[in-house]
């Protein structure tokens, strides 16, 4: 942490509840003992005891007031970013604290504030470098005597410090023969102080913990790790770049890589699903007694409940998260933002790691792995990374085996050996944790026989970044099961040798490997589809949240809305290609409205018929800026208000759609599918709050010579040998569901021929989906805007009289049951001229079209 000063022990604020200021030499009367309790920390200083609805001031040692605030009605106040200082005081009428030091995040606290911690078996507190108390509970596997423990610690909001209610990491670590110890941070639970999403100041908590519990006796070599999934595993990402020196390791599982552009807003789109409903919880669960465990503490009686009853002072003074997801529009005030990117933070982790997620994760999202290459300061070796297709939970359950081997060698100092016990709990676990029965770790991987250095080295031999695939099917006689079918390990990420490769938007909805030749003008150049975020339901799965983690979730994938999204779909594919990384959606868009929300949807048209969802990307398109730092497959937006802008009318704007990491194996014979709509109803648990379509809302996708959008997605040439031949059996892939491939239900090869006056159009009929048929097809002269209605039947007609110069034609199906109207890819352009009679002239191939524009080939005069 470079050059850091010693920091009076603010424990040493084991100041008491009121200490009246020294008077200075000379004076007739001394300042009134102030009643109240008042403390400094880290850029705050906190007051409690106080008198509700009392008017306070802090002031500086030069006597200037720094802040107000009223004690609220628990007591309390808390002054927050306060520049680091001696010398300030609280002042309550004529009443004044005494001299208060506010410290800066650099400021180390003396070892003794840790040595003389004295933890043991049980509920108790562990004290900070600012006097506040959190709530631990540990559980030893013997006597403390019988030590010292491989231990671990998870730290969270949630309630790790719940007495007989272990979570899930700590659970599984306690069955293995570990040590733990959960710890809530502060203003949850039984913990003290005030809460605030992940402030800095809950990462030098976690500081002061991983300190105070490596100095216990128990814990072997004083050095313990951090485990957990979800909350606790991102709060290691927070804890770790603050380089507490006893910490062993960190098992950092289910994480975020940004709050805002992985979670909270990605591409700009508020996510007002999931995420901000783990917020209203948190802001729930940090009210007085708000877990509920408390009141069991309380009612013990005792110190415990004495302290717990103290520490629930501080919780009017707690930050609303939902607050702050509602009013951050954008990703500022950058400096805070950045705090809350694990990603940018990750450089200054310099202890082992082991990290992993799925790209599907329903509560987290999937982007975790946007954090991998900046783990720079790790240990050449061990860095163990992992990716998989799958649910929230599988960063545990399907690498439950490896996980146990990083804590044995991290933390325990052993060469990794399940018992025969052990493994005989294996499937108790996975029963309990998805509902799917039967399931068995692998085999050890490394010899006990042998000595830990050779094993280690073996082990960290291992490149850094492991793949799965197909993570569902590995065991056909149990589908379903956690247990892929295929990896690949990479000595880095994103895979070194990746080869972006774009897939170009065509007309009639496909894709292609070259560009497009359409000129920028004319029919050939965009196809639109109708915006309108209600036409599909917000979410696709309606269960609960552990319902999503079993064999076969029962999924409500919806068919694309007619007319309300496109999709443009690949040639079958002549050979089986993988993918793995980050993908971009480079859109040339263009609105009637002055912003629109896009979601991006990757998915395999099969060749068995049925579509298989594979990932998602958004983007507002107002925050289409481009921060530096992106690449061909890494788009980045600044998402800074003064990085956004309005879509200019009548134009269309580069818009360049993050698609989120995923790995995937498109076999020979499928293809591959791009689908662009309003966003929703590709998520389980995320909905956003997409802007409204004030009248009828069109947008444009170009494809055309100089706006050509394209996909780009990450293939991994010359993968290794061993790709199931076999198509996976729908529906047993975790995380991607399945549903049967339908029509886009826009009729295509639209094409006008010149005669004279006149043009004759045709087109290829539309196919209706099941339960539907075509009523009719309007055809519409462009730009002349005279619109004529054919049966739906046919599949041409003639517009006569037509004015000299350039024409196109857009041809619109309407059908009879679902009453959707579907617009085509226009038509080519056509020519008609005056009185000068061209009777073999069609008057509308594209070498025309560029022509007329001055480029290459023929000339139309």
């Amino acid at each position: 942490m470079g050059e850091a000063r010693k920091l009076a022990p603010l424990a040493l604020a084991g100041l008491v509840a009121a200490l009246a200021l020294v008077p200075a030499a000379g004076t007739a009367h001394a300042t009134p003992v102030a009643p109240f309790t008042a403390r400094g920390s880290v850029n705050q200083v906190y007051v409690a005891h106080a008198r509700p609805g009392d008017a306070l001031t802090l002031a500086s040692a030069a006597h200037d007031a720094v802040a107000t605030g009223t004690v609220d009605a628990l007591g309390s106040f808390l002054f927050r970013n306060v520049a680091a200082g001696d010398g300030y005081t609280v002042v309550d009428g004529n009443q004044v604290s005494a001299p208060l030091h506010v410290a800066t995040a650099n400021e180390t606290p003396p070892q003794s504030l840790y040595a003389t911690q004295h933890l043991v078996n049980g509920f108790q507190y562990i004290t900070t470098r600012d006097g506040t108390r959190l709530s631990a509970n540990v559980t030893l596997p013997g006597p403390a005597t019988g030590g010292p423990y491989p231990t671990v610690i998870e730290y969270s909001g949630y309630d790790p410090s719940h007495p007989g209610a272990p979570q899930p990491s700590t659970q599984i670590a306690q069955l293995l023969g570990y040590a733990t110890v959960g710890v809530n941070i502060r203003g949850t639970g039984c913990s003290g102080g005030a809460f605030d999403f992940f402030e800095p100041l809950q990462g030098l908590d976690g500081y002061d913990v991983v300190e105070a519990v490596a100095a216990q006796p128990w814990v072997l070599n004083h050095k313990p790790g951090m485990v957990g999934i979800s909350y606790p595993g991102i709060a290691q990402t927070f804890v770790a770049p603050t380089r507490p020196p006893h910490l062993a390791a960190i098992a950092a599982l289910s994480v975020v890589a940004d709050t805002y552009r992985s979670l909270a807003d990605p591409g700009g789109v508020p996510n007002i699903g999931f995420p901000r409903e783990w917020a209203q919880q948190r802001d729930d669960a940090a009210k007085p007694y708000g877990q509920g465990w408390e009141q069991s503490v309380v009612a013990a009686g005792g110190p415990n409940a004495k302290q717990c009853v103290e520490n629930q002072l501080l919780r009017d003074e707690n930050m609303s998260l939902v607050g702050a997801f509602d009013s951050h529009k954008f990703r500022e005030p950058i400096a805070a933002a950045d705090a809350l990117s694990p990603a940018l933070l990750a450089p200054k982790v310099n202890v082992p790691v082991f990290m992993g997620g799925a790209w599907q994760d329903e509560q987290t999202g999937g982007q975790e792995s946007l954090i991998w290459p900046h783990l720079t300061g790790v240990p050449k070796g061990d860095l163990k990374l992992f990716g998989t297709n799958g649910t929230h939970v599988e960063s545990l359950v399907a690498e439950l085996d490896r996980w146990y081997e990083f804590l044995e060698f991290y933390v325990a100092h052993r060469v990794p050996h399940l018992s025969p016990a052990l493994r005989a709990l294996a499937p108790v676990i996975f029963q309990s944790a998805t509902g799917i029965g039967g399931v068995q770790l692998p085999p050890d991987r490394f010899d006990n026989t042998q000595t830990y250095a050779s094993q280690l080295a073996k082990y960290r031999a291992e490149p850094p970044v492991r793949i799965l695939f197909e993570n569902g099917v590995g065991h056909r006689d149990n589908l379903g099961a956690p247990f892929g079918d295929y990896e690949i390990s990479f000595p880095s990420w994103p895979p070194p040798n990746v080869k972006p490769t774009s897939w170009y938007f065509q007309p009639d909805q496909k894709l292609a490997p070259s560009a497009p030749h359409s000129p920028d003008f004319g029919g050939k150049a965009s196809t639109s589809y109708v915006y309108d975020p209600t036409a599909k339901p917000a979410t696709d799965f309606h269960g609960g949240t552990s319902d999503i983690w079993g064999a076969h979730p029962s999924f409500d994938w919806r068919v694309l809305p007619l007319g309300k999204a496109l999709a443009f779909d690949s040639s079958p594919l002549s050979k089986t290609t993988v993918m793995a990384g980050p993908g971009s959606v480079d859109l040339y868009l263009r609105s009637t409205a002055p912003d629109t929300d896009v979601e991006v949807t990757l998915t395999e048209l099969r060749p068995d018929g049925q579509e298989i969802y594979v990932q998602n990307g958004w983007l507002r398109a107002s925050h289409r800026a481009l921060d530096p730092s992106s690449t061909v497959l890494e788009p980045v937006h600044p998402d800074t208000s003064a990085s956004v802008k309005p879509l200019p009318k009548g134009r269309f704007v580069s818009a360049r759609v993050a698609l989120f990491p995923f790995a995937h194996i498109f076999r020979a014979g499928s293809r591959i599918r791009i689908s662009v709509e309003a966003p929703g109803g590709n998520r389980p648990f995320w909905a956003f709050g997409d802007l409204a379509a004030n009248g009828t809302v069109v947008n444009d996708i170009a494809h055309s010579f100089e706006r050509p959008s394209r996909l780009v997605l990450p293939v991994i040439p010359n993968p290794p040998a061993g790709i199931p031949a076999a198509l996976p059996p729908c529906g047993s892939v975790r995380g991607e569901p399945c549903r049967p491939i339908v029509s886009d239900g826009a009729p295509t090869n639209v094409h006008a021929v010149a005669k004279g006056r006149s043009a004759i159009v045709s087109w290829t009929a539309a196919v209706a989906r099941a339960g539907d048929t075509v009523a009719a097809y309007q055809v519409t002269d462009q730009p002349g805007g005279v619109t004529t209605t054919v049966p739906g039947t046919a599949s041409s007609t003639t517009f006569k009289g037509l004015h000299p110069g350039v024409h196109h034609f857009a041809v619109t199906v309407a059908y009879a049951a679902s009453h959707a109207t579907v617009a085509a890819t226009a038509s080519n352009i056509v020519v008609i001229h005056g009185d000068r009679r061209h009777p073999h002239d069609d008057g509308g191939d594209e070498d025309h079209e560029h022509g007329h524009h001055g480029s290459c080939g023929k000339r139309f005069f």
